[in-house]
């Protein structure tokens, strides 16, 4: 029984039965199975649900998910306790509220009814949850508590509304960090039970945050010794670099952040004899060290990417190679894979090439000190190693950078840069403060000229018909549009219709240096579909570019190291290492992995930030922080603080201790001669924390613009 012949039959005889769902039996005398045949249909039949080509419901029969208002997918829930479901069939997501759940936990593959609430909303259909098909995270980090009477522990997960019972403490004491396997949940109306596994440490120990992170998320965060073995024979390739152009007389340099420890790409510029500009971008050769098949390819596929915390750092491949041999430290030979674009004076590129090379980085400058070249400033501790070449450099590229970025966001790229919060640790992995990085012209520098490359190399093997892994961004649909809409509406701004890209791009363009811009932007963030990796579609939304790739940081991340692979194959007119279906397996398992990276770093990011908050509240050392109302409701108002990055409550109690009005229609607060409305800027300081639920209580401090008078 051949699997890609027999699914189509299955599938057409669901069809033609779609009123009467069928049990494995009847499928398999409908398809005149035998023997063995038998028991291997039970397989398929189970792969085929798990991938979303039918459901299965009560009494184990099986039907098409759409003629029965079925859906299948993976549930995301969010803080609020709501959930999300995207079926494999459509893309679009299906909301399912808190009470539809079941006992289905974040990140459960389940099976979904679909209903048309009695009371009309703007989501139309919603989905409650009729089968858990299979519980995809059996593992929780949660801190253990007690009732007395019984053992349970609370996830550290805001995303997670239920609490898991424990039979017994394996070692481990109340208000400890512990990893709890999950062993079942059959009644909604009592909690899912659990059993410890391993006990991390006290839940107040901030060394014990990231360690939690990496448990809760399932991060691979150990070697094994076969790839460690494996790596110390790999620094030998470097002896044997193949046929490549000698670029170590050229003036390359990298920029980096301050504290990066891996140099995977560098930046060169020249003139050729037309006088046009020659970009090179000069990217790690990973390529010649990590070989497909191998262990160290292996691990690294599984990993899909690096992940960055703010006091750890989990690379993708053994930091022999990630801060070794491949990373393009200054003054040492190294090998690369270099893209050359050559660029006319409108900032048009007119020609591309690509090549294996060796460079030798002549400088190694941060983010911080490329900018004080960039404004002119005087800075005593350049690197030596910078001469006037080099900052004649740097000028010329952030030129063509800037000429690139203006193009960009003429042809309505969306102009969605929000500073990077970056947590300043102490030796005890306790915060000493939080700072906010934005994209100055340095960043921006580096920005355009790795989009460029991602652009360049997509769009040579596309038009070449080469296969490839792209990185795509698709347009929201008109759901998210409308939910944006009418939340922009309340924020007090009147959008118009945003459903077209060049009208989203406006709106974003005009409320630059509006008090809610942050707010904004991260609002309509969260309405955009997430970036993936595709082996089938190209194209990015958000970039405003019709092909795109990740080529640029193969140390950090998978699907680049797959895409030079690719690029080599085909300069080399060789076989390509890799067929579309093999592409659409990594693409999907790396679009899930730098997911998972994503969120632990704004989980360690997110802890970290309470547990400093919670340290001003402990030691009576409160700190001023400058905000801004961000929504107005009926019990208090929502505020955004800049300086943390942060959003939080403040509670109606902490405006007046006598009575505040709200106004539902003016988005307005009054207390006496006070009025609170949106955009208002104000000065708050930390009142109360909320680690389980990842909510924090701002107080007042003193009167600041946009508070007083009429609204």
């Amino acid at each position: 029984m051949k699997n890609d012949r027999t699914k189509p039959r299955i599938i057409q005889i669901l069809t033609e039965n779609e009123k009467k769902p069928m049990t494995a039996g009847d499928i398999s005398a409908a398809l005149e199975l035998r023997g063995a045949q038998r028991k291997r249909l039970q397989k398929l039949l189970s792969t085929m649900v798990a991938e979303g080509d039918i459901v299965v419901i009560r009494r184990n029969r099986y039907c098409l998910g759409a003629p029965a208002d079925l859906q299948t997918g993976v549930l995301d829930v969010v803080r609020s306790g709501n959930g999300y479901l995207t079926p494999k069939e459509t893309g679009e997501s299906v909301f399912v509220a808190s009470g539809d759940m079941g006992v289905a936990l974040p990140g459960d593959r389940v099976v979904v009814r679909l209903y048309r609430p009695a009371h009309g909303n703007r989501r139309g259909l919603q989905g409650k949850v009729i089968r858990v098909i299979d519980r995809i995270r059996r593992d929780i980090v949660g801190t253990l508590k007690s009732t007395g009477r019984f053992l349970y522990a609370v996830p550290i997960d805001p995303a997670y509304h239920k609490d898991f019972y424990v039979q017994e403490d394996k070692g481990a004491k109340i208000d400890d960090r512990v990893v709890v396997r999950f062993t079942g949940w059959q009644n909604v109306h009592v909690n899912p039970e659990g059993e410890i596994i391993e006990v991390l440490g006290p839940a107040d120990n901030p060394a014990v945050d990231t360690l939690s992170v990496i448990r809760q998320n399932r991060i691979r965060d150990e070697f094994s010794p076969e790839v460690m073995r494996e790596v110390e024979s790999v620094s030998a390739l470097m002896d044997d670099p193949g046929t490549r152009q000698d670029l170590t007389s050229r003036l390359v340099l990298t920029i980096d952040p301050e504290r990066a420890r891996d140099f995977d790409d560098a930046l060169s510029l020249e003139k050729d004899e037309n006088g046009n500009r020659v970009l090179g971008v000069h990217i790690a050769d990973v390529s010649h060290f990590v070989r497909p098949g191998s262990g160290i390819d292996e691990e690294a596929y599984k990993r899909g990417n690096s992940v960055y915390l703010p006091d750890k750092v989990i690379p993708m491949l053994p930091e022999q190679l990630s801060n070794g041999i491949c990373s393009l430290g200054p003054a040492e030979n190294r090998l690369a894979f270099s893209a050359f674009l050559t660029v006319d004076a409108k900032g048009t590129v007119i020609g591309r090439r690509f090549a294996k090379t060796i460079i030798r980085s002549r400088c190694r400058l941060t983010y911080e000190e490329a900018l004080s070249v960039l404004e002119n400033r005087e800075r005593k501790d350049l690197p030596e190693s910078l001469d006037n070449n080099g900052k004649r450099l740097l000028r010329d590229l952030n030129r063509m950078a800037q000429q690139w970025r203006k193009r960009r966001f003429a042809r309505n790229a969306l102009q969605l840069d929000v500073p990077e919060c970056e947590i300043v640790m102490g030796d005890d992995s306790r915060m000493t403060g939080i700072r906010a990085v934005g994209t100055d012209v340095s960043h921006q520098l580096v920005e355009e000229c790795m989009i460029a490359a991602n652009e360049a190399v997509a769009a040579e093997l596309a038009g070449k018909k080469i296969p490839l892994i792209s990185r795509l961004h698709e347009a929201p649909g008109p759901d998210k549009i409308e939910d944006l809409a009418a939340e922009l509406v309340e924020m007090g701004y009147s959008p118009g219709n945003l459903g077209q890209r060049r009208n989203l791009a406006a709106f974003l363009r005009s409320v630059t240096g509006d008090p809610l811009e942050h707010h904004v932007k991260i609002a309509v963030l969260k309405k955009m579909k997430r970036a993936l990796y595709s082996s089938d579609d190209t194209g990015h939304y958000g970039l405003a570019k019709k092909f795109y790739a990740h080529f640029t940081s193969p140390i950090r991340r998978y699907p680049d190291l797959v895409v030079h692979r690719q690029l080599q194959a085909f300069l080399l007119g060789s076989k390509l290492p890799y067929n579309r279906k093999a592409l659409a397996r990594i693409s999907m398992l790396c679009s899930e992995t730098e997911q998972v990276a994503e969120k632990a770093e704004r989980d360690v990011i997110e802890i970290k930030k309470y547990r400093y908050l919670q340290q001003q509240i402990d030691e009576d050392k409160l700190e001023i922080y400058d905000a801004v109302v961000a929504k107005v409701v009926n019990f208090g108002m929502f505020v955004e603080v800049p300086g943390l990055m942060l959003q939080g409550m403040v509670h109606i109690s902490a405006i007046s201790d006598k009575f505040v009005r709200y106004s539902r229609r003016n988005q307005t607060l009054r207390a006496g001669s006070n009025v609170y409305k949106l955009g208002a800027g104000l000065r708050v300081s930390p009142a109360r924390v909320d680690f389980d639920k990842r909510q924090i209580d701002f107080s007042l401090a003193k009167k600041r613009r946009g508070v007083g008078g009429n609204p």
